[in-house]
Parts: C-alpha cells; sequence; structure tokens
C-alpha cells in the first residue's frame, strides 16, 4: 500500500501573494525531500515559475485556465502521467471552493491543508467590495498569511475579523521587508482592570473573540454586556446563553455568538428577550467547546433595551 498524496492548496486573490509564497516552499529542502511535487495554476500571477526552479525542485507545473477543465478525470490523468508525492494546486481567488468539494480525488490524495494569502494593503477593501468570495476561501483555510505589512496596519483587528468566522485558523502576519511579526498585540477597547469590565454595545464582537481565543485572560474576570437570551430544551434549568448574533458576509450568514450562563432564575427567561447581564467567568469543561473555554456565573441579570443595531458586523 503506497502512502498518502497530500495536496496543499493555496488560495488567495491575484497579486496577494500566492506565487512567491509556492516557490518559498517549493524551495525549501524540507518540504519534498527531493520528490516530484506536481504543481496545479489555476491562476497566473506577475511571479512565473522559472525553468530553473522547476528543475531543482523536480516540479512539474500544469496550467488550467477555466474552471470546467478543472475535473476528477484531468486530475485522474496527471496522477497517472506524473504520479507525484505530493501535489500544490495555486486556487484562483475568483473561483467558488465548493467547484473542489464537487471533485472526486484519485486514489490516495488528501486535502492536507488550506493556505489563504491576503495583500494587507488591499484587505479592507476587498472585504467591503467581495466580502462573500473572500470569506469562502478564509473561512475554510486552516492557515492565513496577511503579508505587506505596516507599522500602521492593523494586525490584531484583521485578525479579529478573520477568527470571528474561522476559530481554529492559524495566522501570519509578514511584513513588507518579508520578517514575520508574531508578536501582535491584542488591544481591546475595554478596561480588563476594573472590577466590574463594562462591554459595551459595539464592543461584544471583540470580547467574544478575545474572550474564546485567550480564556485564560478572563478567568475569575467579571463582566457587564447586553445580549439576547437563547435556550433549547436540552439545557439545564439553571442555565442559558446570553450572546448577539453576527454577520459575517451576507444577510443568508449570520451567527450566534454567545457564552453557557448558569443563572438561578434562568427558567424563568423568555427566548429571545435582551437582558443585561453581569456575571463572573470561569473557565471549565464544557462538551460544546470540546475542552476548557469561558462559562459565566451570573450575578445580575436584568431586562433590557436592545442595542441601537442588533447585528454585530466584523
Amino acid at each position: 500500500m503506497g502512502k498518502d498524496i497530500p495536496i496543499y492548496l493555496f488560495t488567495g486573490f491575484l497579486e496577494s501573494g500566492k506565487s512567491t509564497f509556492i516557490i518559498d516552499t517549493l524551495r525549501d529542502p524540507d518540504f519534498s525531500d527531493g520528490q516530484r511535487t506536481l504543481v496545479i495554476v489555476c491562476e497566473e500571477g506577475e511571479i512565473e515559475y522559472e525553468d530553473d526552479m522547476i528543475n531543482e525542485t523536480n516540479s512539474v507545473i500544469v496550467f488550467i485556465e477555466d474552471q470546467e477543465e478543472l475535473t476528477s478525470e484531468l486530475l485522474a490523468e496527471l496522477n497517472k502521467k506524473y504520479k507525484p508525492a505530493q501535489v500544490i494546486m495555486e486556487y484562483n481567488g475568483t473561483w467558488p471552493m465548493s467547484l473542489l468539494q464537487d471533485i472526486e480525488l484519485p486514489r490516495k490524495w488528501v486535502l492536507a491543508e488550506i493556505l489563504s494569502t491576503v495583500d494587507a494593503s488591499t484587505f479592507e477593501n476587498y472585504m467591503n467590495n467581495m466580502r462573500s468570495i473572500m470569506l469562502d476561501q478564509l473561512s475554510q483555510s486552516d492557515v492565513i498569511i496577511f503579508n505587506r505589512c505596516e507599522e500602521d496596519t492593523p494586525k490584531a483587528t484583521y485578525g479579529r475579523t478573520v477568527k470571528a468566522m474561522n476559530r481554529r485558523v492559524r495566522i501570519m502576519y509578514e511584513n513588507s521587508d518579508g520578517t514575520l511579526d508574531n508578536n501582535v498585540e491584542e488591544i481591546v477597547p475595554y478596561d480588563m482592570d476594573a472590577d466590574v469590565i463594562e462591554i459595551e454595545d459595539d464592543d461584544y464582537g471583540v470580547f467574544y473573540i478575545d474572550a474564546m481565543e485567550h480564556p485564560e485572560k478572563y478567568d475569575g474576570k467579571t463582566v457587564s454586556f447586553k445580549g439576547i437570551v437563547f435556550k433549547d430544551r436540552k439545557m439545564k434549568d439553571k442555565m442559558f446563553v446570553p450572546g448577539r448574533h453576527c454577520m459575517t458576509c451576507c444577510a443568508d450568514d449570520i451567527a450566534f455568538l454567545g457564552f453557557p450562563c448558569y443563572c438561578e432564575n434562568a427558567k424563568n427567561l423568555k427566548l429571545r428577550d435582551w437582558v443585561k447581564v453581569e456575571a463572573e467567568i470561569k473557565i471549565e469543561y464544557l462538551k460544546e467547546y470540546q475542552g476548557d473555554g469561558p462559562v459565566l456565573y451570573a450575578k445580575q441579570i436584568e431586562a433590557s433595551e436592545k442595542p441601537e443595531e442588533e447585528l454585530i458586523y466584523f
């Protein structure tokens, strides 16, 4: 029985740095160990794959121009012809990710990792104008590299935006000089040292992402925020989930972000009512988290007017 053939899928818009990242990966002596790599290029960028690089890395480059060409039959043919040990696919940034899900991969081919490159200087523009296309890629990525970062790039903000719809992703920041910045300071817009940390309506999204990513910071802290009541039949009588709805890309893609909360009078709370919650956070195991995470213990619950803007936007 032969080994699995890993596929490394590189996504990102044109000129986001995909080709450069792929070339660097191919030249890494630890990547292929001299074995053949099949590179399927679905989008030609400004950086070319030069013959010397192709030869020295024992690579084969195949170009695909149209979506219709990317089929199970083509991949099977390429597998038979080149017998690669691993596959890199430079995916077209405007093609839907669902296209790949509908394709039957050759035997032994296994999707190992999805890596996305993002030009930090154009991130906000793309999020404002091509949000659904961009999030289609980023929401499924295992690794996201924000490149071309400058001193004034709001890295922490960009990271939270991505984490809002892909909590498991690893994020890297590359400066314009090519150096990596792995010490991005998470600055939150509320006072972490206050006796009661007041979370303003507009800051709930920041609070949620930060508490889920860095729960240890909040262990033993008391917070206060507005949320909508969520309950279902599986919950205990003394538990409910206060939270907010967020829109990640469009009106059809709305998620509820909330924290499990123990409360003596939880059974008296009405579904979808707005409440002001003051609660202590403890880090505990919950099966819903598949591990440890923030759990609220209510100190005070009172009825509240809904925020001026009900939805959270990232």
